[in-house]
């Protein structure tokens, strides 16, 4: 950590994996030796645990929708790095913690998802933090979808009633699992035919207005006429908030391999895909902001994909 004269003005530089600067808002050498120690007396300071950071973020950011799975994330971290401080957080200790996981048979997506959780902690208590992070690469993405075939079995295999309705609804929506287990019954308009996936108070991330398919309107009508609370995908009269272990149940039972909840968006997208519907439409499906994501994952799958430019040779 250095002082040095930056554009006129003393300035605090390190380097923690980036160049860091941060302004003393003087150009007079004395003021900016005294600033220069009160800065390095606050960054040095003897910070909580991990445990203690992790704490105060959740306890701060309870309005986030995505606050139950952050919670889960950052209480993984704290099992094996809660007694550590923040400051202590380096490459190497990165680098520990992936192996563990990994030995554990956690994925790197999972692991760097994890990690990010932490840094967004740390950062948003210590913003001049020494921490550093190296982050494993994501695993790239499963090329897992089901044919109708099985998709057949494993709703056959779904004893347990929500996490049938679940699986419908996720197939026929496109919707990612956490739009589905948030969607309430004042945002499925049976009059016009239509489910709207998103609230209008957070990003909303793949979450477009679709039409109720004729497949699955028995079954939303069905769930309606039953329900005991505001929620679709309910049990016990609550909300459900994981779908997890049930689904994992009933994967097990249908015998197929490798489906998760995410394999049944993926699956709706790739059977679009092969029936020709367009790019651009599957995109405002599945509520992606423009189609160039959905092209390169998607296209491969349309009856017509490269057939002019093979068509030529």
């Amino acid at each position: 950590m250095r002082l040095i004269k930056y554009r006129g003005k003393y300035t605090v530089t390190w380097h923690d994996g980036k160049q860091r600067r941060y302004s003393l808002r003087t150009s007079d050498e004395r003021i900016a030796k005294q600033r220069f120690e009160a800065f390095k007396k606050d960054f040095y300071s003897d910070p909580t645990d991990i445990h203690g950071v992790c704490d105060k973020w959740l306890e701060e950011k309870k309005h986030l929708k995505g606050w139950p799975q952050a919670k889960t994330k950052l209480r993984t971290i704290c099992r094996h790095l809660g007694d550590l401080k923040p400051d202590q957080i380096s490459k190497e200790i990165c680098q520990q913690y992936a192996e563990k996981r990994r030995f554990e048979g956690v994925v790197n997506t999972t692991i760097r998802n994890e990690l990010v959780a932490l840094r967004a902690a740390i950062r948003h208590a210590y913003p001049r933090t020494n921490a550093m992070f190296e982050m494993p690469k994501a695993n790239p993405p499963r090329d897992r979808y089901l044919t109708r075939k099985e998709f057949k079995i494993l709703v056959d295999a779904a004893e347990i009633y929500h996490v049938r309705l679940f699986i419908l609804v996720a197939l026929y929506t496109a919707g990612r699992a956490s739009a589905i287990l948030e969607l309430t019954w004042d945002r499925v308009d049976f009059s016009r035919g239509l489910i709207h996936l998103a609230t209008g108070d957070h990003g909303n991330k793949g979450r477009a207005t679709i039409p109720i398919s004729d497949k699955l309107l028995p079954h939303l009508k069905e769930a309606y006429r039953g329900r005991t609370c505001d929620h679709v995908i309910s049990y016990k009269d609550k909300p459900v908030l994981r779908v997890t272990k049930g689904f994992k149940k009933i994967v097990e039972k249908s015998g197929l391999k490798g489906v998760t909840p995410h394999v049944l968006r993926h699956t709706a997208a790739v059977w679009m895909a092969e029936g020709g519907v367009s790019m651009s439409e599957i995109a405002q499906f599945l509520g992606h902001q423009n189609s160039n994501i959905t092209e390169r994952v998607y296209a491969r799958y349309s009856p017509d994909y490269l057939r002019a430019a093979g068509s030529v040779l």
